[in-house]
């Protein structure tokens, strides 16, 4: 092979030669995928025009909640695998078209049972875009450049939530009252299909240069990908549980105004938003997501520790702490994400994410309330220390994986390094 030829095998595999349009695709995917977050995680800003609407006590709030994220979970999984069936673009279009029309059911909803069963059909068909808008990166992006597309993709998120918590309520506190927030929320969910039937597009075809890998194992059987859900659970349990409890923990431990408080939290969302695509960056130049994604959970396992021991330090030492500590528990997602594809390849990375993000959605769902009940139960500190363990652990629950990784590197190494006697129209892997 010649050195043009070699530097046209380099091109494909960094996921260069799908020219610039895979940034158009990766724009309309964060934004399908940020559109839906602004309902995930901007709804609890709109708990007390709930409470008000339909005259709820703090546990019917909950229910509310609790629909829209049980909607969300039950069809991942089916999302992810109809999408490596017929492909991204589709899937995207109508789940975000039905998700706008629960929405507007749910702002016209006359009764609070009506309410529910809209949130839960919401949620149910905004999930689409969560494996859809992975799988469609992932196919445009070599492994070069995928940790940082995929970072990308997972900042949108907290941005999008961000932007519902600012939104939302100022819309559900005007003339329109709750039902215009919905009704916003559904726009938002129209224009991001639009948007997807515009411009998502299949991933080319890449020219063949490197023989074609082993099919991989099925992503519902195959036991690595569960090992990597299991420490993505533990991870999450940290990061639901400081994202639902920073605010209140330093209003009422240490006496923070709320407004301050909820800077915080901003700042949170912010700074670890960016530090998913820095992780992402950081994965690519290494060519590894599991060994980054382990010191970041050591990470964040200490820096709660460290905040369990001193919840009673001054405000100058504890706010620094928290918001620390909150940031290091955002910043692994797009690692999982990335090595769930990785590990199931480009055919069934629809599957392999939606698996991921349903095993994740569970730990998210179960944690603030476990953690609440600690604090109630025993105090902060303790609490915290609880808290620190799932980190710790999915440090060690991870480490397996960390040998396979390297065992995928070096025969994706060996297979470059034999592309080079081989004739530049054989095949090249899309992972």
């Amino acid at each position: 092979m010649t050195a043009d030829e070699k530097a046209e095998v380099d091109r494909l595999v960094s996921g260069r030669g799908a020219g610039p349009y895979r940034w158009v695709v990766l724009g309309v995917g964060a934004l399908g995928a940020g559109a839906f977050a602004a309902l995930r995680m901007g709804l609890p800003s709109l708990g007390p025009a709930i409470r008000d609407t339909y005259g709820l006590s703090l546990a019917q709030i909950g229910f509310a909640f609790t629909a829209l994220a049980v909607g969300t979970m039950v069809t991942l999984l089916l999302w992810g695998m109809l999408t490596d069936r017929i492909g991204e673009r589709p899937v995207m279009a109508a789940g975000l078209f039905g998700a706008a029309l629960a929405l507007v059911g749910a702002g016209a909803a006359t009764g609070f049972a009506s309410f529910l069963l809209a949130l839960f059909a919401a949620g149910a068909m905004g999930a689409s875009a969560t494996g859809a808008s992975g799988r469609a990166i992932m196919g445009w992006f070599g492994w070069r450049e995928r940790g940082f597309a995929l970072g990308i993709r997972q900042m949108a998120l907290p941005l999008g939530g961000g932007l519902g918590s600012l939104t939302l309520p100022a819309l559900a506190a005007g003339v329109g009252g709750l039902r215009l927030a919905f009704f916003a929320l559904a726009g938002l969910m129209v224009g991001a299909a639009l948007l997807c039937l515009a411009f998502m597009r299949e991933a080319p075809e890449r020219p063949q240069v490197l023989p074609p890998a082993a099919s991989p194992t099925p992503p519902m059987r195959d036991r690595r990908l569960w090992r990597l859900g299991a420490g993505s659970a533990l991870l999450v349990f940290a990061q639901s549980a400081m994202l639902g409890f920073l605010v209140l923990f330093l209003h009422d431990q240490h006496g923070v105004p709320a407004e301050t408080a909820a800077l915080a939290l901003a700042a949170v969302l912010l700074v670890g938003a960016a530090g998913r695509v820095r992780a992402g960056r950081v994965s690519d130049r290494q060519a590894r997501r599991i060994a980054p994604m382990r010191r970041r959970a050591l990470a964040s396992g200490s820096l709660l520790v460290a905040l369990a021991a001193l919840t009673g330090a001054p405000d100058a030492v504890v706010v620094p702490l928290a918001i620390a500590a909150g940031i290091a528990t955002m910043t692994w997602n797009g690692l999982a994400f990335t090595a769930a594809a990785e590990i199931s390849g480009r055919a069934r990375a629809g599957t392999a994410m939606s698996m991921q993000n349903t095993i994740v959605a569970v730990g998210g769902a179960v944690s603030p309330a476990a953690f609440g009940a600690l604090v109630e139960a025993a105090g902060w500190a303790p609490a915290y220390l609880a808290l620190a363990a799932g980190p710790l652990l999915a440090f060690v629950v991870l480490a397996p994986l960390v040998g396979d990784e390297d065992e995928r590197v070096a025969r994706r190494a060996a297979r470059l390094r034999r592309s080079a006697s081989l004739q530049s129209n054989e095949p090249v892997p899309t992972t």
